[in-house]
């Protein structure tokens, strides 16, 4: 049987932009144009063969788009939709909240003709011409025609109870946009942060925030300050499902987003939160985009967050840290993970993830369970570290692939394989070969501005000579082998690490000295670690200690101190402030060391007197 194009479906669909139900509409059949994926949804326009409008499609129509049901020039029929305005014009767009597909690609787009028109699908087809009210056509494939009544009745026998029950009109989170209002959605709450304290220019204040969830599985954070905070905290429950309005919508901050959302959500003390009693909340599966451990290094002090998959090394007791923000206690645990990089990395735990999951990490520890962590902080401590923040999950020898392949290479191969500790020499990251060409500065740049690096570390590259080690100075420290941590000596015999609650016979020697270095503008103290300090030395500190204590007038030890002076390096360093004696002091340390590439630099020197000769 034929199936027609609705006339004037546009029109209808602009003189009700906002219908109670799909039992009001009449059947509004439309041909789709121009269809193209931009982001996490499909843009297109809808045209009845005289009219267009902009559409989109939400993810939740992606399945019928890839499998080839809704094709550019098919046609669709409309079960469910929304209107919005577009900023700033007179227009409008559809947003297509269900749709149900009817004929597939046609030959050419539809176009309205004074006595009828006459279409056909790519297939063979059966041309019929009718009255100008309609236009007709005929796939290959035969299509089954039904009446709009009953196409509801279908619809409202396959609904959900719930959606039959509602008085409101519920909005899909894909749908909502800052320029919208009068919106109500349904929403299950799949992550809950902790209630935080600030202190700004305006006075104290309080903040949290969730990540919502509709049934369509599009995710949204919230955030509540003050009397919202106050009002709400208690209210949101993890797994309850919600009916939410009168909030508002922003473009979302990227540098705190958390969730795949261009906009986020702020509800005020007048908006609105009912629970839905009785109904399983819409927990989405938790997908992770894992990163190597020695990929960690672009990853460090960027607002991205990262998830990993490792075998747990080292499981650390609980410490009490105080915060500097508000001087309370909070607790704190360690974990020393692995992978097939063969890198260890140092994960922080806060709070409750610290008292429960390490707790439950440190009983099971001698059996090297693997874990999979969602949303870390990189950090620079130490080399590369991991901090778990609010919404951090940690799931223990998940079933995902990543962790099952990785507990089949740790059983067979893994458990005998030496391991290094991830360091910032080591990584490839910002601050390795390829940055110490950026943002490069001479030293009497970064000393004669004190206040570098006063709110947060400063990064610059620069090359300079070694001029001065200081032969008697504190050179290196006792390290924990598993760790690389501080280690005191036990009064039995060996060493005793206190982050890994363990003694151990023998320790490692690891470089932490100042240097000076020099460059034709000046000069300044440079701090360096192990990796660094290694390659500027050329061995490490425990040949070094070896060398010390062999005495004679020519003292290998001094000797090999002075054939590390004026030797040129490239220097990535940060710039940060530190107080001592209560003045605040500039510290550089070095976060990279490479050699110079004398053919590199040439091609830089000739790049930056091209730039002078052109701007003159």
């Amino acid at each position: 049987m034929a199936k027609s194009v609705s006339p004037n479906a546009i029109s209808t669909l602009l003189s009700n932009p906002s219908p109670d139900s799909s039992s009001d509409l009449p059947e509004i059949i439309i041909q789709i144009l121009d269809l193209k994926q931009n982001g996490n949804r499909y843009m297109c326009f809808v045209s009845d063969g005289k009219m267009k409008l902009r559409a989109i499609l939400p993810s939740n129509q992606f399945s019928d788009v890839l499998s080839g049901k809704i094709q550019n020039l098919g046609l669709i029929r409309i079960v469910d939709y929304t209107l919005n305005d577009i900023p700033n014009k007179p227009d409008k767009y559809l947003i297509v909240t269900k749709c149900e597909a009817v004929s597939p690609a046609l030959e050419m787009e539809i176009k309205s003709e004074p006595t009828g028109i006459t279409l056909k699908p790519k297939e063979d087809v059966v041309v019929k011409t009718e009255s100008a009210a309609g236009i007709v056509l005929k796939p290959k494939q035969d299509v089954v025609s039904k009446s709009a009544a009953q196409i509801v009745r279908e619809q409202h026998a396959n609904s959900a109870p719930a959606r039959l029950a509602m008085t409101r009109r519920v909005r899909p989170l894909v749908s909502l946009n800052p320029y919208m209002g009068g919106w109500t959605i349904k929403v299950s709450v799949t992550s809950k942060g902790t209630m935080r304290t600030y202190k700004n220019a305006r006075g104290e204040g309080c903040v949290f925030n969730v990540e919502l969830t509709d049934e369509d599985g599009t995710q949204i954070q919230a955030t509540m300050f003050n009397d919202a905070a106050r009002k709400f905290f208690d209210k949101f429950v993890m797994g309850k499902v919600y009916y939410i309005s009168k909030g508002t919508l922003k473009v979302a901050n990227k540098q705190f987003k958390t969730v795949a959302n261009d906009y986020e959500m702020t509800l005020n003390e007048n908006s609105e939160v009912e629970e839905v009693p009785e109904e399983a909340g819409f927990v989405p599966e938790t997908k992770f985009n894992f990163v190597p451990i020695d990929q960690l290094g672009p990853h460090v002090n960027k607002p991205d967050l990262v998830d990993v998959v490792g075998v747990v090394k080292n499981v650390s007791s609980t410490m009490s840290i105080r915060r500097k923000s508000n001087n309370e206690s909070v607790a704190k645990r360690d974990i020393t993970i692995a992978d097939e990089s063969k890198k260890t990395v140092v994960v922080s735990l806060w709070g409750d993830l610290a008292t429960n999951i390490g707790q439950e990490l440190l009983d099971m520890a001698d059996k090297s369970p693997v874990v999979a962590i969602k949303s870390l902080k990189v950090g620079d401590f130490q080399g590369v570290s991991l901090s778990a923040i609010s919404k951090s999950l940690v799931l223990i020898d998940p079933e995902v692939p990543e962790a099952q392949k990785l507990r089949s290479w740790y059983d067979s191969e893994g458990k005998d394989t030496a391991m290094a500790a991830l360091s910032s020499g080591s990584i490839p990251s910002n601050s390795g070969n390829r940055s110490v060409y950026t943002d490069r500065v001479t030293l009497s740049h970064i000393t004669s501005n004190p206040s570098l690096g006063a709110e947060k570390p400063a990064f610059f590259s620069i090359r300079g000579y070694i001029s001065f080690i200081k032969a008697d100075q504190a050179m290196w420290y006792r390290a924990c082998k598993t760790c690389n941590k501080k280690v005191t000596e036990s009064t039995g015999a060996g060493y005793w690490c206190e982050s890994c609650q363990k003694n151990d016979e023998e320790c490692n020697l690891r470089y932490i000295m100042v240097v000076k270095v020099t460059d034709a503008s000046g000069e300044a103290f440079i701090s360096t670690f192990n990796e660094e300090a290694e390659k500027i030395i050329g061995c490490s500190a425990d040949e070094l200690d070896s060398l010390r204590s062999q005495e004679g007038e020519d003292s290998p030890y001094q000797l090999k101190l002075k054939q590390a002076t004026w030797t040129p390096h490239l220097l990535r360093v940060s710039v940060s402030q530190n107080e001592y004696n209560n003045e605040k002091r500039q510290r550089i340390t070095a976060r990279a060391v490479v050699p110079v590439d004398y053919a590199v630099e040439s091609k830089n020197l000739l790049e930056n007197i091209s730039k002078m000769g052109a701007s003159q």
